[in-house]
């Protein structure tokens, strides 16, 4: 396991061992009782880890066996966060203005009624393209997601509701990174963000070394398609993220992979104004700020709970309207919280008014986005409960 800053003690960070307990004994219960095969969870806080465990047995390269703190975890759309931070670098550099049209940018883009689709709207999901087809057998080379993205009808107009863009959105983002940057994504988020941050153990885009460290997901319960249809996000397609072909694509939208300690230590360096906790700054606080910036609407709501979404550039915004729960926060993260949880139970966030970070990856899917949900509010309680 690469070198981790791990806090000698976590009153060291000041934060309540017994209320860590409480939160780690939590997640190891559903180890126990057989609610997923195992999981992953990390709390950090000030640069450092508080604690970071790793519970349960997992398949890993074909074998079952111990998980363990080398263990990886598909983040599925957790990983919208760090592909939504690589464009944040883009805002900051000058190399991209959210109020730009994306066919400007990229003129295949630009048909079927999308040529006045913003980078803003698809931020924020309410492009309009949300159930634009783009799945595994094209999803793979530049040209198949071009011809797909040239084929993609609206929905609806832009701007005037929201609905969840599971996959498209982010892949418009990352060829938007690619025609400004010149560089293939994957390499520039790793180029850019995660080695300077020495975060070695997130990935988007696995390289084949490390396809043997990484937990296959398990359906814990019939697997069925999410309420109100997410596209391609499918329990066929989820379950091809154990394909190890499938996990070297990187898809940004939900094909990253990583340990818990690293989600949380990335995290730590947005809550702390872009320096990470070795001290390298990939960020300027500013820039943070304006992406952390709640931009949609009231009247853009969640279809199926009827809450106001509350979006800012890539991420979720907990809020202080009573629906931070409903946003996969906890009961006591402060309205400043942002985040963006993955399917089947990942929680992924950082509060900049707590210095807090917490990150929880399990292997086990649940299929039943209530269960889901319900624990996800239950562990982040726990865990932004945390500050002595």
């Amino acid at each position: 396991m690469s070198h981790l800053p791990l806090a000698p003690k976590p009153e060291d960070l000041g934060i309540d061992p017994e209320k860590l307990d409480a939160l780690f004994a939590r997640a190891r219960r559903d180890v126990d009782d057989g609610t997923v095969p195992s999981c992953q969870l990390a709390v950090a806080r000030q640069g450092k880890l508080a604690r970071f465990e790793t519970y349960g047995r997992a398949v890993q390269g074909g074998e079952e066996k111990p998980a363990t703190g080398d263990t990886l975890y598909s983040i599925f759309s957790s990983t919208k966060a760090i592909a939504g931070v690589a464009t944040w670098v883009l805002i900051e550099d000058g190399l991209l203005r959210i109020e730009e049209k994306v066919g400007d940018i990229i003129p295949e883009f630009a048909t079927n009624g999308k040529e006045n689709i913003t980078v803003e709207q698809t931020m924020l999901h309410i492009g309009g393209y949300p159930l634009a087809p783009l799945g595994p057998r094209e999803w793979g080379t530049r040209e198949g997601r071009l011809g797909a993205m040239a084929r993609w009808r609206l929905n609806w107009e832009p701007g005037t509701q929201y609905q969840y863009h599971a996959t498209s959105a982010h892949w418009v983002l990352m060829e938007i990174l690619e025609r400004r940057t010149g560089k293939d994504f994957r390499p520039y988020i790793r180029e850019r963000l995660l080695d300077p941050l020495q975060l070695d153990n997130v990935f988007v885009g696995l390289p084949d070394s490390e396809q043997d460290r990484v937990a296959d997901c398990k359906y814990m319960g019939p697997p069925e398609p999410p309420p109100g249809g997410w596209g391609e996000t499918t329990p066929e397609t989820i379950l091809r993220f154990n394909e190890p072909a499938q996990r070297t694509v990187g898809v940004p939208g939900g094909g990253g992979i990583a340990r818990a300690a690293d989600i949380a230590l990335f995290y730590q360096a947005l809550v702390n104004g872009g320096e990470g906790w070795n001290g390298t700054r990939v960020l300027k606080p500013e820039t943070i700020d304006y992406a952390t910036t709640v931009r949609t609407k009231e009247f853009h709501k969640e279809p199926l709970m009827g809450h106001p979404i509350n979006r800012a550039l890539t991420v979720i915004v907990a809020g202080d309207d009573g629906f931070a729960h409903a946003r996969g926060f906890g009961k006591h993260n402060s309205a400043r919280a942002f985040g963006h949880n993955g399917a089947g139970g990942q929680i992924a966030w950082g509060d900049p008014e707590t210095g807090l970070s917490f990150c929880y990856l399990t292997d086990g899917h649940l299929p039943d986005m209530v269960a889901s949900g319900r624990k996800s509010v239950a562990l982040s309680s726990l865990a932004d409960n945390c500050l002595a």
